[in-house]
């Protein structure tokens, strides 16, 4: 039996394939059409979850969308009545719904079958609550309360509850306006960031700044007296007048969400041109601090009213690895589960095993301990595409592979990474990586002059072997999918110094020998050189996706100024 999962005309587009409740294959559409959070039908996602199945779309039994816009309908209905909305933001929201409602149409043009060849039945599974799902119903937990946050879906920003066995108990949500998502892209827009997605290099600057101005946030951000959480309303655009957003077949783009009155708690607006100022990084600071306090609120309200130690995680703010790395310390919860795409593209994923788990009743079989799940080119592929490039190149084995690149690193060279399936979710975990030594406190500066070309307040992140986590962290906590960050313990930090913080802490992935042999062998030899079980990592691109195929491995390569590419067997410097 398969089931095809689909997040669709919503950021970070995606697809995924579950065969008898085993995932086979997972990508984000943005990695075939070169544009980041691409919102849109997913159409090469699935033809790659298809091809990865090797079955056509006729033979799917089940399709499992992670958007059920008719959830709430009423609600919307009333609110738009209410505050009278332009007809052109009504019309948005209508044009999405039939779009959502149409799928079965688009797959049958898209894949070129006469609609009675489709004889998969279509489930439309709320967003967050596909959140959850995508969470639980694949960790290794039996039972564990469960917390989604993130902008906005299906009317709702948050929802929370607890999981057991194939169940999953809904106790409680905050539907719209009220969004700790909305209030960290607000101030994300103000500090002059006005892409997509930028809410993490905020996260990044915050570190450079203090808190002075947690009380204005707090004038913001109400907590609830029994769970919950409320938005003041005057500080955003979007209640009056709606939601300005663009997600059609295009990169996201959202409309100004703060209102003026943000410029009467925290100055003048930072335009993207403008230089950053102290009080940009304590704005920055403070909306983080903020963000922590009402997030460890919801989680102890979570665990009170579930008893449950144990703690499943999605949503876009799952990804706040700041905050993460301090539940434990700030909770009463022991355990804790996050899956790589933690995100909206993780929606296709919980889609289809909450329909496989809880609408079809089969029992939890699958846990996804490793995050890849994309596209693998053979050798034979790779060196095809060397040769129409008109690269030299050394193949070797793949123990001389690591050994050389390992050498390589060690003396200094900035090394492309291209190995296996692509990765799932926004992180490179050894597939898709630019490595390099992470013991020069110069590396971070070279790596942005010459490849990365990005903000210097910006982290790069260690992969450290999972042995050594405990002597560099002085806890022993797995994070395969760099989710967590935590402070370098001071007698180690000069060894990891250029993937470190500027506060001295790292988003660090453990690398598991079992789950990825190579990188976890790439990082043991650069380990016997020099002492360190550790190397920097980060993503294999420049102000693009994520690399997918080799074309674009090459390309990036080539147009950088990276010493030394690893692609599959093959070797080439410059």
């Amino acid at each position: 039996m398969y089931i095809l999962g689909i997040n669709a005309y919503h950021p970070n587009s995606s697809a995924c394939i579950v065969k008898d409740g085993q995932l086979l294959a997972a990508a984000e559409e943005e990695r075939f059409l070169r544009i980041k959070h691409w919102a849109g039908f997913p159409a090469q996602a699935i033809r790659y979850c298809l091809q990865e199945a090797g079955i056509e779309i006729r033979e799917v039994d089940y399709i499992a969308v992670s958007r059920d816009p008719l959830k709430h309908f009423h609600k919307k209905v009333l609110l738009a009545l209410y505050r009278r909305l332009p007809a052109s933001v009504i019309g948005s929201r209508l044009k999405n719904i039939a779009r959502i409602k149409g799928i079965r149409d688009t797959l049958c043009l898209e894949f070129g079958i006469a609609p009675g060849l489709l004889k998969a039945r279509i489930y439309n599974i709320e967003h967050h609550l596909s959140h959850i799902a995508s969470s639980f119903l694949v960790s290794d937990l039996t039972e564990s309360g469960v917390l989604t946050i993130d902008a906005m879906g299906d009317f709702v920003s948050t929802m929370w509850g607890r999981g057991r066995e194939n169940r999953i108990k809904i106790s409680g949500r905050v539907e719209f306006p009220h969004s700790l998502g909305f209030l960290y892209s607000a101030a994300t827009q103000f500090l002059g960031f006005l892409k997509f997605g930028d809410e993490f290099k905020v996260m990044g600057l915050a570190a450079y700044g203090n808190p002075v101005f947690a009380d204005n946030f707090r004038k913001i951000l109400k907590l609830g007296k029994v769970g919950g959480f409320k938005l003041a309303r005057e500080y955003f655009n979007f209640y009056s007048k709606g939601l300005d957003m663009l997600w059609d077949g295009e990169a996201p783009k959202a409309g100004i969400l703060y209102s003026d009155k943000w410029k009467d708690e925290f100055g003048e607006v930072r335009q993207p041109s403008d230089a950053l100022e102290q009080r940009h990084k304590d704005i920055a600071a403070s909306l983080q601090v903020v963000l922590e306090e009402a997030y460890f609120y919801l989680l102890g309200e979570l665990y009170r009213k579930t008893k449950m130690d144990k703690l499943c995680l999605a949503g876009g703010v799952a990804l706040n690895c700041v905050a993460n790395g301090k539940i434990f310390e700030s909770t009463p919860f022991k355990q804790m589960y996050i899956q790589p795409a933690a995100n909206d593209a993780g929606t296709c994923i919980g889609a289809a095993f909450y329909v496989y788990n809880r609408i079809l009743k089969y029992p939890r079989g699958f846990v996804m301990r490793h995050a890849c799940w994309g596209p693998e080119y053979s050798d034979t592929q790779i060196q095809s595409v060397l040769e129409k490039g008109r690269v030299r190149y050394t193949k070797l084995t793949k123990p001389e592979l690591v050994k050389a690149v390992a050498v390589a690193l060690a003396e200094g060279n900035i090394v492309g990474w291209f190995q296996g399936r692509m990765e799932w979710g926004p992180r490179s975990l050894g597939n898709r990586s630019i490595l390099a030594d992470p013991r020069r406190a110069d590396m971070k500066d070279i790596l942005n002059a010459r490849v990365k070309h990005r903000e210097p307040f910006r982290p790069f992140a260690p992969s450290i072997l999972e042995e050594y986590i405990e002597e560099y962290f002085g806890r022993s906590i797995s994070s395969p999918f760099m989710l967590v960050s935590l402070p370098v313990k001071k007698e180690r930090l000069e060894f990891i110094v250029a993937s470190a913080h500027v506060d001295g802490s790292a988003r660090f992935q453990s690398v598991s020998r079992k789950e990825n042999t190579l990188f976890w062998g790439l990082i043991e030899e650069f380990r016997k050189l020099t002492g360190v079980p550790a190397l920097l990592n980060t993503s294999f691109n420049e102000n693009e996706p994520i690399v997918c195929r080799p074309e674009e491995a090459l390309d990036c390569f080539l147009r950088t100024k990276m010493d030394i590419l690893a692609i599959g067997s093959y070797l080439i410097r410059k």
